[in-house]
């Protein structure tokens, strides 16, 4: 028997297909060649709770073709259902820690009845399968246990964090027309209490139909009654980030969920019942819908309220260390922070239980690489993926080793490949990420996409649209397939910098700009200007105790032309009041091209944009810039 569920999975697929398969390439090379068989062998393996299983390849995938890939038809079943097997377990299911160290607990024999008691008031609600319960909460276990009760009825959860102002959640959930709206009083963060109430009845009068409030989820224990759905029964909304227009709801299956999380949390995080999960998120992020997947492998999963840098960079580290977490996601930024701070955790506090820390969101440099490796004692396993998907396309698989500055591998089923203009497969050469063969996790739709038009257009419609290639998605991230079979992840290839027909990706040079101690962070961007006129300014914010000047700026252009080339060098150096992010924390790159160029196309939304008030600033920038 092998020593973690991968290796369980490959001696099972082995075994039931008559396999030789000698390495993680092999195995990864079988799932993309062989999808029916790959995604039976994973219902098989976990032992998926579900009925209608048919024999035979079109038992799991009737048409192949997407973006109308079938999977599963007829078959039932349920997100839930796997985590209620874990009821018998010792110990914590869900743990929520706040900012100011308060901590609440809800065993795994105790879980099954919150869940019960409130699927049992949804449904006394007349909420029923295909209805909307929507969310207005910060991330504490109310927030998992009311996901779970409207899962178990059939019902689509919409979660979205208590930091959006009551406009920009409403712009996200009033969409939905959502039968019940969960909230709760507030949050501490960075030393306060964000009083929430006047908020949350502003939301619920901004919501149409006048959904029914609640404000405390019942306390009771009741047997959990969970509703079979179809394979494709919709699950969740999550939106995408709706800077330049109406954020986008985009649906998921439960079964194509619960397939999918079952192979990230089992297999490639390698969770498992005694470990604990801390993902450090929001309702508003996909990261938190895939963090429910430690629960379905029986693993703890910690929740965190509060500000991830109060009341010192050191807050997370302590958390680690008081709930023996094993595997810890967070942010490249979070890591930054941590190392400008000059801390050093492993020496800190007691992280002997921790495996693996995950970090995604924006690529990581190996320079922080190296920094988790001395000063936290573990691999990074970062990730890359999307709230398209609700999971990761590529990442840390047990056995494969991590590279600084690299993915370890594409993930099991993901059929990727960076492709050239002509559709050629392209190693050690950066080209568009593709995605050549189906995944049960792909959207079942958008909402209010009555047509797909909407769908079609976000990944189908592209250069090869019109060839022999048009069931390809495109991603829109920038990537390189090494010769080993890792990945490198450039940035986003809308966003991607093309300087006299040049293209570069702009991680690079944040990897080289904000690894130095006086820089926060940085903001590379490449604008088009009139007559082929092109600039390309970086950015900068400063770290706490530094100041910049014309020396500074000189020095960042060396650094760069030194370990870059002398092409990366940007045009100028300038010092910014901030840098403006999507509400999860994403750089506004091709937004902000745009104002800085002056497009009059150009329309961001406040509400979802970290600081708005920056935007005008970058706008003096482009007006102030002589072409």
């Amino acid at each position: 028997m092998g020593s973690n569920a991968y290796e369980r999975f490959v001696e099972h697929v082995s075994q039931r297909y008559g396999l030789s398969l000698k390495d993680y390439a092999d195995v990864w090379r079988w799932s993309v060649d062989s999808v029916p068989q790959f995604w039976r062998a994973l219902w098989e393996f976990f032992d998926v709770p579900g009925r209608g299983l048919r024999d035979g390849d079109d038992g799991v995938l009737s048409d192949s073709v997407m973006p109308c890939a079938q999977w599963f038809p007829g078959t039932e079943l349920n997100y839930v259902s796997p985590m209620l097997r874990h009821a018998h377990l010792d110990g914590d299911a869900i743990v929520g820690v706040d900012e100011a160290g308060g901590r609440i607990a809800i065993s795994w024999g105790e879980l099954p009845g919150r869940i019960g008691a409130v699927a049992a008031e949804l449904r006394r609600l007349g909420v029923g399968r295909g209805d909307c319960v929507a969310a207005y909460l910060p991330d504490v276990p109310d927030a998992m246990v009311a996901f779970l009760a409207t899962a178990a009825v059939g019902a689509v959860w919409a979660g979205c964090g208590q930091d959006y102002a009551p406009e920009g959640a409403a712009a996200r959930l009033g969409q939905l027309n959502p039968k019940v709206l969960i909230s709760g009083p507030g949050y501490q963060y960075n030393g306060r209490w964000v009083d929430k109430a006047a908020d949350t009845a502003e939301l619920h009068r901004l919501l149409p139909g006048t959904p029914v409030l609640i404000v405390e989820l019942p306390t009771g224990s009741e047997e959990p009654v969970v509703e079979m759905v179809p394979f494709d029964q919709p699950i969740w909304v999550l939106f995408s980030s709706g800077t330049t227009g109406k954020p986008k709801g985009i649906v998921h299956g439960h079964g194509g969920m619960l397939l999918e999380h079952l192979k990230g949390a089992g297999l490639h995080c390698d969770l498992g019942p005694g470990d604990v999960f801390f993902w450090q998120t929001a309702l508003s992020w996909m990261m938190w819908n895939f963090r429910c997947s430690g629960l379905l492998v029986g693993a703890t999963v910690v929740c965190y309220s509060g500000h991830p840098l109060y009341p010192n960079a050191d807050r997370l580290w302590e958390l680690l260390g008081s709930e023996a977490v094993s595997y810890f996601g967070t942010s490249p930024g979070h890591l930054q922070a941590t190392k400008k701070a000059k801390l050093e955790p492993s020496a800190i506090h007691d992280l002997s239980a921790l495996k693996t820390l995950g970090s995604s969101g924006s690529p990581l440099s190996p320079d922080l690489f190296d920094w988790v490796g001395a000063h936290v004692g573990v691999t990074v396993s970062s990730l890359s993926g999307g709230t398209d998907v609700c999971t990761a396309f590529a990442g840390g698989t047990p056995g494969v080793p991590a590279h600084p500055g690299e993915l370890p591998a594409r993930y099991l089923g993901v059929d990727l490949h960076s492709w050239s203009p002509d559709c050629r497969s392209l190693v050690g050469e950066v080209g568009e990420m593709v995605i050549l063969q189906p995944m049960p996790c792909m959207p079942i739709r958008f909402w209010d996409d009555p047509d797909g038009s909407r769908y079609r257009a976000a990944y189908f419609e592209h250069e090869w649209a019109d060839g022999p290639h048009p069931g390809v998605w495109r991603h829109g991230d920038w990537v390189t397939v090494t010769e080993h079979g890792s990945l490198v992840i450039h940035g986003r290839s809308d966003a991607t910098l093309n300087r006299n027909g040049i293209r570069m990706g702009s991680a690079d040079i944040y990897e080289v700009v904000e690894s130095m101690d006086e820089i926060a962070e940085a903001f590379v961007l490449g604008v088009d200007g009139p007559g082929g006129a092109y600039w390309m300014p970086l950015f900068v914010t400063m770290a706490p105790g530094h100041t910049f000047d014309g020396d500074l700026g000189a020095r960042i252009a060396r650094e760069i032309r030194a370990r870059l080339s002398p092409r990366h060098v940007p045009d100028e150096v300038i010092e910014a009041p901030g840098i403006p992010h999507t509400r999860t924390g994403k750089k506004l790159e091709v937004p902000i091209c745009g104002v800085l160029a002056g497009r009059v196309d150009v329309s961001l939304d406040p509400r979802s944009i970290d600081n708005p008030h920056l935007v005008d600033w970058y706008r003096e920038q482009g007006r102030g810039h002589r072409w």
